[in-house]
């Protein structure tokens, strides 16, 4: 399949000013490439510079063949639609007018609407699942739904390349999970490339075939989000000095609570993550174990606790990683099991449970407390 937006050692910036330069992309219809990076790495920029908005200070862009700078204001509007942060406030239009905008380079000067016209109209409004928002003026809809009347503007320009500048922004997380689904659809039916940029990592780790890296004024890492979203380099690219961001989930962690700890948590399967939050919310240093390397916890363990004592994957509980734990959870005020099943591989956390049953340092787990540090003083 061809590249259907090239851009080669493209140099982008205002007024003369090179904000972003070197930048080389190729994206093909039927995949979503995301631009990623932190609060002025110029990600709206390079957008801008691709839809003609900006004019590139060097390099060359290059859309079905044809160089930006060829296409007539029509031509470039039957192939690109856009839809950018700011939005319209039209007064008195309706959702269906909105929409209906995005069929003027079909139209003619005068801009009336055939009945063909229409029916795209209505077809992109169903698209989004917006249909009986038709009549209802554009003002007096939600943010989601405004979103999805925007996107459906641009699905009614008919493109072939979409743009899209954080259209994520401002949606609660139905609104943004609806939105991002839609477009998938759109990719697949109707064999669209996609330029956008998104803050919500997780977001872009899931639904994207190719990233690019706004970084240090070029485009630093380049590739599926499986070889961008490594935890060491999100962290480089963003700075995080305070915190992690744990790829593997695609969330972020505060950071962990110092000192030694005073809970071990006996956790596992998922069970021990809301005790570690609540533990590290109220500022108590924790001890977590014992966490095979691919439990689905041991990141979020690794990022919290103070001290994790762990098991090679697939591997039963080892005498040596029993002693190690056993050890720290007597060295402990509490302790805490969110864990209710034990099987072959992890048998000696339920030793580690009898351990802390038997000195009597086993605290009931009250998650719905407001204060977390009632947890040590409720036996």
């Amino acid at each position: 399949m061809q590249n259907y937006l090239t851009a080669d050692n493209l140099t982008v910036g205002y007024r003369g000013k090179s904000i972003l330069s070197g930048i080389s992309m190729n994206i093909r219809r039927g995949s979503i490439v995301t631009l990623i990076g932190p609060n002025g790495s110029g990600k709206s920029t390079i957008l801008k510079s691709i839809i003609r908005e900006l004019s590139p200070l060097g390099g060359s862009v290059f859309l079905d063949g044809t160089a930006l700078e060829d296409y007539s204001d029509p031509d470039f509007a039957k192939k690109t639609a856009v839809v950018m942060t700011g939005r319209p406030d039209p007064e008195l239009m309706t959702c269906f007018d909105v929409a209906a905008a995005g069929r003027y380079p079909y139209t003619g000067r005068f801009g009336i609407l055939s009945e063909e016209d229409k029916k795209k109209v209505m077809d992109a409004l169903e698209m989004v699942q917006c249909e009986s928002l038709a009549d209802v003026l554009f003002q007096n809809t939600s943010d989601g739904q405004k979103q999805r009347i925007l996107l459906a503007r641009a699905i009614c320009q008919e493109p072939e390349l979409l743009v899209l500048d954080e259209p994520t922004s401002f949606l609660d997380i139905r609104h943004k999970l609806e939105l991002l689904d839609i477009l998938k659809n759109l990719v697949h039916e109707r064999n669209l490339a996609v330029l956008m940029s998104l803050h919500e990592l997780d977001l872009a780790e899931r639904i994207s075939d190719y990233v690019l890296c706004a970084e240090s004024g070029t485009i630093g890492r380049a590739g599926t989000p499986s070889e961008v979203f490594e935890r060491t380099y999100i962290a480089k690219l963003y700075g995080i000095e305070h915190g992690n961001y744990l790829t593997s989930l695609g969330f972020p962690e505060l950071p962990r609570t110092a000192g030694a700890p005073r809970v071990f948590v006996i956790g596992g399967m998922g069970s021990g993550i809301p005790v570690y939050h609540a533990l590290n919310r109220a500022g108590i240093p924790f001890a977590a174990g014992v966490i095979h390397e691919n439990d689905m916890e041991y990141q979020t363990a690794r990022a919290l606790a103070a001290e994790v004592i762990r098991e090679a994957a697939f591997e039963p509980v080892g005498e040596q990683t029993f002693f190690r734990a056993k050890k720290v959870l007597e060295s402990c005020e509490a302790v805490l099991c969110p864990l209710n099943v034990f099987g072959t591989m992890n048998e000696k956390n339920r030793e580690l449970l009898r351990t802390g049953t038997e000195l009597g340092k086993l605290r009931q787990i009250h998650l719905d407390k407001s204060d977390s540090g009632d947890i040590l003083n409720d036996k």
